[in-house]
Order: C-alpha cells, then structure tokens, then sequence
C-alpha cells in the first residue's frame, strides 16, 4: 500500500464522523493509528448488523467470520482483518473483549426486549464498556482502576445513546432497549411508543434512564486515577461530549421520539482543545 494511500480502517473512520473518531485527535500519532484500526473494527461489526438490505443469515456469517478473525483462525485475511488483528496482538488484547462486542451487536440481528435494567446492563457491556476496556489497553495506563473506570464510562456512553435514539431505534429496526419493567411501572406500553407519545410516563422513563446515566457518569469520574487522566483524555472528551447531550435531553423534556439531539460541532471543538491541554499537561 503506498504510504499516501490510506489504510482501509483510516477510511471507515474518515467516513463515520462519530464522536470518537474526533476523539482520537488528542492521542499520539501511533496510538491514534492503532485507535483507528480498533474503531474500524467496531464500526464495521455494527455496519453488519445494521445492514437493512442484508439477510439475517448473510449478516450471521459475515460476523461469525470476524470471530474467527479474532481468534486467529483466518488463513488469508483482508487487508482490514490483518489490520485489526495486528493491533489486538500488539496490545496483547484478550479476544473475549473484541468476541464480546461481536456478541452484543450480534443481539441487535433481532427486535429484542430488555426486561429488567440489569438485562439492558449486560447489553450494554458488551457493545460499549468492552469496548472502553480494549480502548485503555490502546490509550496506555498505569493504574489498574483505569478498568472500572472504562467499564462505568462505557455503561454511561450507552445509555445516553439509548435515550437519544429511542424513536430513532422503533421506527427503523422496532428495537427498543429500554426496560419493559419501567414500561409496566409507569404505565406506558408499546403502543404508546409507536405512536410518538411523549406523556408523563415517559418523561418519567427517561428521567429515570437519566439518573443511572447520571449515576455512572459520576462514579467514572470519580474511578479515573490521577495518574492516568493523561492518557484517558480521548474518553474523557467522549464522556464531556455525552454528559452534555444528556443534559440538553433533559432540558428538552426528552423529546426524543421526533427530534434528534446534537452537541454541536463547536462544543465538540471545545472539548477536543480540552483534551488537548489535558493530553500535554
């Protein structure tokens, strides 16, 4: 590949635009790249399950090759496997990480329903908080607190996201990840949610989705050793991205089933000058 020609993981990331993806601006230039691979990795394992025009068996196979890339079963790999295997095994990383985000956006192939908020939570670890933990092994720590700090911030991430895309997840794939106990508890169904209702009900929902979100937000916050803010400060930009889309959800009323909510460019621009200082400190 010539050296101009950029890698197969720097062009999915290039063409995601995601939070992230501005994040990793604030890390060194090889971490960064090694970033780039892992987030490629992710990106194009959530691309699979999200694929409307792909047959759910077509989407099964194509993922079930990704476990085989991680496990290194895979003779002859794309140039994008080779990529990301190439960073897993520089970092030592322990392939029930990169297995279990494969799980978990394995579970979106279906309409699935959480019962309770430990049901969710189990979800959640596997699309987001494993992801946080392969991200630390790639960011360098020294303290192992850094872990439960990945896996808190990455259950907060997640659940902010879930808030923001609620009407969003309905009507596309009729996915809803919010607990039906809170459904059953504060007298809201589905119905309701097909129809756009936005009512007390679900204000009470999302007001309680927004403490637990609150919740581990500040209990990350309060994990992340001193030591390590350095080279945590690609998160910590995530997190001050999603901790502020939280609160402009609630001072919205949570009107989320017909309006998307933003953190705009030049807050994210803020918060990346932040990591910036944060980073050279």
């Amino acid at each position: 590949m010539a050296a101009d020609t950029p890698s197969p993981a720097a062009e999915i990331t290039k063409r995601s635009g995601s939070n992230l993806a501005i994040a990793l601006h604030c890390l060194p230039r090889e971490r960064r790249d090694d970033m780039v691979a892992f987030y490629a990795f992710c990106r194009d394992a959530d691309d699979i399950a999200d694929d409307p025009a792909a047959p759910a068996g077509d989407k099964r196979a194509r993922l079930a090759r990704w476990s085989e890339v991680v496990r290194g079963e895979i003779a002859a790999p794309t140039p994008l496997e080779a990529e990301v295997l190439a960073v897993f095994q520089k970092y030592g990383i322990d392939p029930a990480l990169p297995q279990a985000i494969i799980e978990g956006v394995s579970m979106d192939l279906e309409a699935r329903r959480y019962e309770t908020f430990d049901d969710l939570l189990a979800y959640c670890y596997k699309v987001a908080s494993a992801v946080g933990l392969v991200s630390i092994e790639i960011f360098g720590y020294q303290n192992d607190r850094c872990r439960a700090y990945a896996v808190d911030l990455g259950y907060a991430l997640q659940i902010t996201n879930i808030m923001r895309d609620v009407g969003h997840d309905f009507r596309e794939d009729r996915r809803i990840y919010l607990p039906h106990q809170d459904f059953r508890e504060f007298g809201y169904t589905e119905e309701d949610l097909a129809q756009g209702v936005e009512n007390e009900a679900f204000a009470l929902i999302m007001e309680r989705q927004y403490r637990r979100a609150t919740d581990y937000f500040e209990k990350a916050a309060a994990e992340l050793p001193p030591e390590d803010r350095r080279s945590m400060a690609a998160a910590q930009m995530m997190g001050k991205t999603y901790r502020r889309l939280l609160e402009k959800m609630r001072a919205g009323g949570f009107r989320v089933l017909n309006h998307r909510y933003r953190v705009s460019k030049l807050r994210k621009l803020a918060y990346l000058a932040a990591a910036f200082v944060q980073a050279r400190r």
